[in-house]
């Protein structure tokens, strides 16, 4: 049947999932409740300054192991590409 579309088959949804979507709307359409806000007064006092220095922690060194291989071989396939391309244009000129 040509004419039949066939877009919306993907999007039917069992009878376990309907009842857990239906559920998940509801929870969604409740209204949240409702906080004011009070803005707090700054403290007057100022901290005092930590007398210890805190030290950074240093990142783990990452190592790659296969990166000269796979750089031999993209680079042997750009130079085929090159030599190629070469070719067909001097055989089509």
């Amino acid at each position: 049947m040509p004419g039949k579309s066939r877009r919306g088959r993907g999007k039917r949804l069992s009878k376990k999932k309907k009842g857990r979507l239906a559920s998940a709307t509801m929870a969604a359409q409740r209204p949240a409740a409702t906080q004011t806000y009070e803005p707090v007064a700054p403290s007057k006092g100022a901290a005092p300054a930590a007398s210890v220095p805190t030290s950074r922690p240093t990142p783990a060194v990452v190592r790659y192991p296969f990166i000269t291989t796979e750089l031999r071989r993209i680079s042997i396939l750009a130079g085929i590409m090159l030599i190629i391309l070469v070719v067909l244009a001097l055989v089509l000129s």
